[in-house]
């Protein structure tokens, strides 16, 4: 199967309607964020000056799955025949079950049993999102990649400002459970944007007689590594995320312990600081995608770095609340930029017949990024810096760390050929090789 890229462009509507359902995928994550952190820092889940290490439990083994799951779902689903097409399965059964494991989490009293099913949401979500990342490079022509991309990052990004105003008002009136089936019925509406409306794209990869186990397993042949400007991309774009999550995972944490605010005065400096992020998103995403588009990727990426870094440095070292809000919105015009413009650098140059795949494994980033943030910035940085310098210090350090990060992601991307890869060959040779390895096994499809 030919490796190009569609050439018919698509109405304004069709590329809306597919960039929306991030809308409801990044709602969920943004919201279960904060919603965790105002439950260990108020209701008594962990120990005080434990609570990084407590926010790094509750999410390190869904973080896992979710690296696992993503990659290999997107590369079951570049090869399923269904009525529904190769993505769309996915898609509704991944989603309906996040509202499920929502509920549970709901319930749920203690950090073991909290974890379990943020464990099964990782699940239920990366078997949704796999197979949907792969719809941008199935659909969109190449003159429409920048637009596109705009749009995916917009929606992501108001997704998560929507789980961030959510989670923070969940937080300051003590509806936890409350907010969370919130989040799950925002997914479901987005969902059905996107099952009933968007077209379906390419017809599925031939599976040649393989058995579905050995296409599972192709996400992982060892041929990624030869695709090198992908990978340091992936790399890339994973200490970006960090820096991003070193704020938005512990923003409760630094509110309440470096500026001293209580459980009910938290909801509106967090809906402030989120607007400001709001209109530094909106004012960067259309142009920083449009400028991308003549002057390359990497050079707009380059100044995202740059701003976010100024941004979260400002926070770090904030005397008041207004200060920090302004570095938020220094943040949001990073972030907002970056979202947009690193889509379409990824999109430009992964192969297109295997997108689902190598959209799937980026999730090695996007889905440990969290996590690692929570890890070294929370149980690590946080935690240790709190109870040696004094409770209150730690979020500071975290913050301070993003400086860091954003620093290595530029220097990161410095080898990616941002060239735009019109055609090529699938990644057939690492699935007839995993295919000869296990000749009998079997595994039915799931879909169609």
């Amino acid at each position: 199967m030919s490796d190009a890229r569609p050439t018919t462009a698509l109405p304004v509507a069709q590329l809306l309607r597919l960039s929306l359902y991030w809308l409801g995928l990044s709602s969920i994550f943004g919201g279960l964020s904060q919603i965790n952190q105002g439950r260990l820092e108020f209701t008594g889940l962990v120990e005080k000056g434990h609570e990084g290490a407590g926010l790094f439990e509750l999410g390190v083994l869904g973080a896992i799955v979710a690296v696992i799951v993503q990659p290999t779902v997107g590369a079951i689903s570049d090869y399923t025949t269904s009525r529904w097409g190769r993505r769309k399965p996915y898609i509704f059964i991944g989603s309906i079950l996040d509202l499920v494991f929502l509920v549970a989490i709901a319930n749920a009293n203690t950090i073991a049993a909290m974890a379990v099913f943020i464990i099964l949401l990782q699940f239920s979500s990366n078997f949704a999102q796999g197979p949907f990342q792969g719809y941008v490079p199935d659909l969109v022509p190449a003159q429409q990649v920048g637009l596109a991309s705009a749009m995916v990052g917009l929606m992501q990004i108001l997704g998560l400002i929507l789980g961030y105003v959510v989670g923070a008002i969940a937080v300051g009136t003590n509806q936890f459970g409350l907010g969370l089936v919130v989040l799950g019925a925002i997914e479901l509406a987005t969902m059905f944007s996107v099952v009933i409306r968007v077209n379906d794209g390419r017809p599925p990869l031939r599976r040649g007689g393989r058995s579905w186990l050995a296409i599972a397993g192709s996400a992982w042949g060892s041929d990624i590594l030869q695709e090198r400007s992908y990978l340091f991309l992936v790399a890339s774009r994973l200490f970006i995320l960090i820096a991003g999550g070193l704020l938005t995972n512990h923003v409760v944490f630094y509110l309440v312990q470096t500026q001293g605010l209580s459980q009910s005065e938290t909801t509106v400096p967090q809906l402030v600081m989120l607007g400001v992020v709001v209109i530094g998103n909106l004012v960067a995403i259309v142009p920083s995608a449009r400028i991308s588009d003549r002057v390359g990727r990497k050079p707009v990426i380059w100044v995202s770095c740059a701003i976010g870094a100024i941004g979260i440095a400002i926070i770090a070292v904030a005397p008041s609340i207004p200060v920090a809000i302004a570095g938020a919105g220094l943040y949001g015009v990073s972030a907002g930029t970056f979202l947009a413009v690193d889509w379409a650098l990824m999109t430009d140059i992964i192969p297109k017949a295997s997108s689902g795949r190598y959209m799937g494994i980026s999730n090695v980033a996007t889905g440990s990024a969290g996590t690692l943030a929570q890890l070294i910035g929370g149980a690590v940085v946080m935690d240790l810096v709190n109870r040696a310098a004094g409770y209150g210090a730690g979020p500071r350090a975290t913050m301070a760390l993003g400086v860091l990060c954003f620093a290595l992601g530029a220097l990161l991307l410095r080898p990616v050929d941002e060239h735009r890869r019109e055609f090529g060959e699938a990644d057939e040779p690492a699935v007839e090789a995993i295919a000869r390895a296990l000749p009998s096994a079997t595994l039915p499809p799931a879909a169609g």
